[in-house]
């Protein structure tokens, strides 16, 4: 068999650990068997997909030290390597289901959807689609194509049965048709779904291994079913473990730096991360810790990747890494490679205007800077109380931050300021001598330093991010119960006060 493997992220955000780690062992499973490994681009979602977001992923991949054989950037013999320059090939592909009666278009209202799912949930269903359009008459399809009613066309799933594949990490999965809906192939505005997109891709592209993460196995029957339907050989899958944090839960943006920059930034190695990523859910033999990529690739065994979660563990990231500073960087090569990382001409003359009228001595430079290349700040209970704030509203007005930052998309100093004031009247509290206190608090470790929106910006979205959301780890977190309490009056953003009724739940 020809080994041809995929990585397929969205550009709608930056990218994710997560895709960093996918696409690794997807390398390294094509490189050992002597194949070739694919970049696509899955930016059917019109909304949030941007360039920009693609080039941090080229970037990203390429910092790891990832490169790729085919893809939007290098080109290759199934091109485009952009899904929304194929929509022609996924609008027939549909349209080919649909006159062989294995799909079927649905004129549902979004308010009918809406009022199944409503009577499904309190009748114990799964509030799904109920099919009403299944086995529509060709006058019925006739009269409501004449109204000009929108459909999307979805396709038509055994009403009974078994799904059955075999996964190469977990062997034997079975589904019941009965816990698969119909599911929509093309929308409305006769863009595709992401799994109509997905599976046409993987067979026109040859992929004959899909390498992807323990969440998309509820996703597997949907697309052997489109396989089914289309005639087609569906690929080898194999779901790696989930990435998890020391808690045990799936690694989120909500509790632990997740952008692949955070790492770059914060003065990790690539190599090191790359051995570090290979540690998840897989094992050398003898228990080997540090190699390199070349002999992972020699050595790959696929029945040596594990079944569970995958803990990610920066402690032992940071021994990988020193390890690596050790043992691969020259005593001599020493500073150039710091200076490189974090003083280097460019970075430092976007401080020295900060700083220019507030040093006395070259010597209060690293005092008043310090904080730009520290990973981790010394956080006290003192820092994060001005004003006596307690430290559960503390916590919840830096999750407010982080939404109000997400929701512009400006992690800026423009941003921040704008945040910061909404913050102050969405919370109740003062701006000067409680919100500007503690953004100081949570991004320099101390109460006083250079301006705080500049350097807030010069910072940057990635390690901004990780200290606020270390600031409210250290000042203990917020439970589930009150964080679906705060995501629900933020979202009103219509209250006086939002601490107060949050605290009092």
């Amino acid at each position: 068999m020809k080994v041809r493997t995929r990585i397929a992220p969205s550009p709608t955000g930056h990218p994710h650990i997560g895709t960093l780690y996918m696409a690794l062992f997807n390398l390294i499973f094509a490189r050992h068997h002597g194949g070739q490994f694919l970049l696509r681009i899955e930016d059917t979602d019109q909304t949030r997909s941007r360039r920009e977001y693609e080039t941090s992923i080229f970037e990203s991949l390429k910092w790891l030290g990832i490169s790729w054989d085919e893809g939007p950037d290098v080109g290759g013999p199934c091109g485009s390597y952009r899904q929304s320059e194929r929509t022609e090939f996924y609008q027939k592909a549909c349209f080919d289901l649909l006159r062989a009666g294995k799909a079927y278009k649905c004129f549902t209202t979004p308010e009918e959807l809406n009022e199944m799912r409503i009577i499904s949930q309190k009748m114990g269903g799964r509030g799904g689609y109920d099919r009403r359009h299944r086995n529509l008459s060709e006058e019925e399809i006739k009269a409501f194509e004449e109204s000009g009613r929108p459909y999307v066309i979805r396709l038509k799933v055994p009403l009974s049965g078994e799904v059955v594949f075999h996964d190469a990490i977990k062997g034997r999965i079975a589904t019941p048709c009965s816990d698969v809906d119909d599911q929509v192939l093309l929308k409305s505005d006769l863009f595709p779904t992401y799994h109509l997109a997905n599976v046409v891709d993987d067979h026109l592209m040859e992929i004959s291994h899909v390498i992807r993460g323990d969440e998309w196995i509820s996703s597997t029957p949907k697309h052997i079913l489109l396989y089914e339907a289309f005639g087609w050989t569906p690929p080898v899958f194999a779901h790696m473990p989930l990435l998890l944090g020391i808690d045990g839960k799936k690694l989120s943006k909500r509790r632990n730096p997740t952008s692949a920059y955070y790492y770059r930034d914060s003065g990790y190695l690539p190599e090191a991360l790359r051995n570090f990523l290979t540690l998840m859910g897989y094992s050398m033999t003898g228990d080997k810790e540090i190699y390199t990529l070349d002999e992972i690739i020699e050595s790959f065994d696929i029945k040596r990747v594990g079944v569970s979660g995958a803990v990610f563990d920066v402690k032992k990231l940071d021994w990988i890494n020193q390890q690596y500073l050790i043992n691969s960087v020259k005593v001599e090569d020493l500073w150039s490679r710091i200076r490189e990382w974090g003083f280097n001409d460019e970075f430092m003359a976007k401080l020295m205007p900060l700083v220019h009228t507030r040093i006395k001595t070259f010597g209060d430079f690293i005092d008043l800077c310090d904080f730009f290349f520290i990973n981790h700040l010394k956080y006290t209970e003192a820092l994060f109380s001005p004003r006596g704030l307690k430290a559960e509203e503390a916590s919840q007005i830096l999750q407010g931050l982080i939404w109000s930052l997400d929701e512009s998309e400006q992690w800026n100093k423009t941003g921040l300021e704008a945040s910061a004031k909404s913050l102050s009247e969405v919370f109740g509290v003062h701006f000067k001598h409680v919100i500007i206190p503690l953004l100081f608090a949570t991004f320099m470790g101390k109460h006083q330093g250079p301006p705080l929106f500049d350097s807030f910006e010069i910072l940057g979205e990635h390690k901004a991010r990780a200290r606020i959301l270390k600031a409210i780890e250290f000042l203990g977190g917020i439970s589930n119960k009150k964080m679906e309490k705060l995501q629900e009056t933020w979202a009103k953003k219509n209250c006086n006060s939002l601490i107060t009724s949050i605290i009092k739940t």
